[in-house]
Formats: C-alpha cells, structure tokens, sequence
C-alpha cells in the first residue's frame, strides 16, 4: 500500500524534491518552482488568459509558463475553462477553490520578507501584485473603519476595492460609481503608496491621474504601514 501511494505521488507530481512527510515540503513541491507561485497570485482575481499572465509576468518564457500551468493543474490547484464556445473559443486558467486557499500564504510570505532590508518596491511588479499588497498591508486600525470603494485603472486592468469595518474585497471590473478612481500604472501607485513619492510629483509627471474625492486618496496612501525592517 505505502509503494502505491508513492508511486501514484510521483506521478501526479513528477520529479520529487524532497523525501519529508512534513507539510511544508509537500508545500514546495507544489509550488516551489520558480514562477509557480507568481502564478498564483496573478489568478486570486480571477481567470486569466495565457497572454494575461505573460504580460503580468514578462520575465517568464512562453515555454515555462506552459510547463508551470500543466504542474499546477495536474496538482490541483488551477483549471482550465472555455468562455466561449468554438469557433470563438477562449481559454482562460483560474485557481480551484483550494487553490484560492493559497491567499493566506502569499500575504505571510509577502509580509514576512518586506522586513528584510533587501526589498525593493521600486521594482517592476504588475497590477496583481499591487492589489494582493493592499490585501496584505492593509491595517484596519490606519483605516479606522472607513468604508470606502476606491477605482483603479492600471494600464488594461482596472479594479474596484471595497474597504470596511471587515477588511478590504478586490474585484476585477470597470471602476463605475466609486467614490473615487485613480488612473496610473502599478510601479508609479507603489511610488507613493509604500515610498514616500508626493501624489503632486506623480501628478505633474503625468503617471497618476486622480478623479473624485481627492481627500479620500489622501486618507487612502496611509492605510498601508510597511513593517519594520530587521536590525
């Protein structure tokens, strides 16, 4: 019995890492190659197209994206689904439900290496990654419960964020109705979000155009404390 679930195993996940019943190198056997887990959080707002996800992610080869979707699908934690039937067919790849259980894991990890002195946040990152930060930085206590949906356009992507008592919910979608919208490009809001760059600055240079309550985006770029740095 213990030869066939082994055998049954490295099947379903190839070549094996790690001989460790522990959790958390079964973990990284799932994700722990490179761009895996880059890929999921590009899916936790929902289903993308192969070229999305390479224009999300533009350091990746078409052909390590490929092999990195046909893992994580084989493994369970994304899917494949047609929106349309042939001859218009599009295929988009999502997280399972349990692949959407990976939030809590990005967040830590996310939260748990900005405290090194190595993080850099004026590097690239894409519109995925800066609405998972807000996700991940958002203090309730900074906030003091203010209900707010703020819209965000990032380049083809665009967001709405509802922030409240209970947290913060991201949806993708057309920011209609929100209080206020901020027009701009991912590197250019985490500019001003998490490095201090004056909203003016980034205003004049023409990377962040802000439409409705001014006042609220200023209240907004302080919701998000980074945490301290290690000695």
């Amino acid at each position: 019995m213990k030869l066939q679930k082994i055998t049954q195993l490295e099947k379903t996940l190839g070549k094996r890492w790690y001989d460790d019943a522990c959790g958390t190198a079964l973990a990284l056997e799932l994700v722990g190659e490179r761009w895996s887990l880059l890929i999921v959080r590009e899916l936790m707002f929902g289903g993308r197209r192969f070229s999305d996800l390479r224009s999300g992610l533009p350091g990746v080869s078409a052909n390590t994206l490929a092999q990195r979707l046909e893992g994580l699908e084989r493994v369970g934690i994304i899917q494949r689904r047609k929106l349309l039937p042939p001859p218009a067919s599009v295929q988009i790849y999502e997280l399972t439900p349990w692949g959407y259980e990976a939030e809590i894991i990005l967040q830590e990890l996310g939260r748990w290496a900005t405290r090194s002195p190595l993080h850099d946040p004026t590097l690239p990152l894409s519109a995925a990654s800066i609405m998972m930060s807000f996700r991940t930085m958002y203090s309730r206590e900074r906030a003091k419960g203010e209900a707010a949906t703020i819209g965000f356009r990032l380049g083809d992507e665009a967001f709405v964020v509802d922030f409240g008592s209970e947290g913060i919910r991201t949806r993708r979608g057309e920011p209609e109705g929100c209080a206020l919208v901020v027009s701009t490009n991912p590197i250019a809001l985490a500019s001003v979000v998490y490095g201090g760059r004056p909203v003016l600055d980034a205003e004049a240079s023409g990377e962040l155009r802000l439409t409705g309550d001014r006042a609220l985006f200023d209240r907004f770029v302080e919701w998000f404390p980074l945490p301290e740095k290690i000695a």
